[in-house]
């Protein structure tokens, strides 16, 4: 597929697939501009969901194979993720809870699989699903669009945030009932009711910074990586090199990333549910 300009090159790469209905009707991606809230992102839905039961898949087949004597590799290295999240969720986690422990399993695999898509070469996805577009549809490359990071979208890096916000919200209500939770936002820092007011805008700043940290912080990092890939695959020929030390860069960051996002949703859970 061949590109006027760079520019328009970066800005099909970092353009999702979109789906939308514009009066009554069903429409894709340009003719999406005007439907504004409810445009969907099916690339992002699509990978996302798809990593999502990936995960169960080889989790569950992994469970139902596992044995007590000699493990195979693939029941080694998932006993060694659990044990690795348990870990982390026994010294961080001080409540007492029996979701915890899976929650963080699951989004610590979840969201490491959706940004080691961001190693899969920049025009593979797009090249192969511009040709289904092209000869399966008779669809004009250049409007078949394909952002095969889930997190590079900030839809559902807010999605995910939003999801750990509302238990936050959750475990703070049940641990210390709506009373105490009502009392912990409008009598901190100062415990006195003329600084109400005060005590409650400070709180509540903390509160909603937190979802709101833990979606820019994954979305930017992962938003800048591949943005970076991208203009590598501009160099041409040349682009080896770079592109080699820019993978092994990823190799570490990536499970960083990840685990960064899975410590705070564990420390976020049990600030919640400890009493101040």
């Amino acid at each position: 597929m061949a590109y006027e300009s760079t520019t328009e090159y970066i800005q099909h790469h970092l353009t999702n697939a979109t789906m939308c209905t514009v009066e009554g009707e069903v429409a894709f991606n340009k003719a999406c501009s005007e439907a504004g809230f409810w445009a969907l992102h099916v690339d992002t839905l699509a990978w996302s969901i798809g990593l999502g039961i990936l995960f169960l898949y080889l989790f569950r087949r992994t469970a139902k194979k596992a044995t007590t004597g000699v493990p195979s590799k693939g029941q080694a290295f998932v006993e060694l993720i659990v044990e690795f999240v348990d870990d982390n969720v026994t010294s961080t986690f001080h409540g007492k809870s029996s979701l915890i422990a899976p929650l963080a399993l699951t989004i610590f695999v979840w969201v490491l699989l959706m940004n080691l898509m961001d190693l899969v070469p920049v025009d593979v996805l797009p090249s192969i699903a511009g040709m289904i577009g092209q000869y399966g549809f008779g669809m004009d490359p250049h409007d078949v669009y394909m952002k095969a990071v889930p997190t590079t979208d900030l839809n559902l890096t807010f999605a995910l945030a939003l999801g750990v916000f509302i238990l936050i919200i959750f475990y703070s209500i049940k641990m210390k009932g709506i009373g105490g939770f009502a009392k912990e936002l409008s009598m901190q820092p100062f415990g006195h009711w003329a600084f109400i007011p005060v005590n409650l805008v400070l709180e509540l700043v903390t509160l909603f910074a937190r979802p709101l940290s833990l979606a820019l912080r994954l979305f930017g990092n992962l938003y800048a990586s591949e943005l970076i890939f991208i203009l590598i695959a501009t160099i041409g020929f040349f682009q080896l090199p770079l592109h080699f030390m820019w993978v092994v860069f990823h190799i570490l960051d990536r499970p960083l990333q990840t685990f960064i996002f899975m410590m705070l949703t564990i420390v976020y859970l049990s600030l919640a549910g400890e009493d101040h």
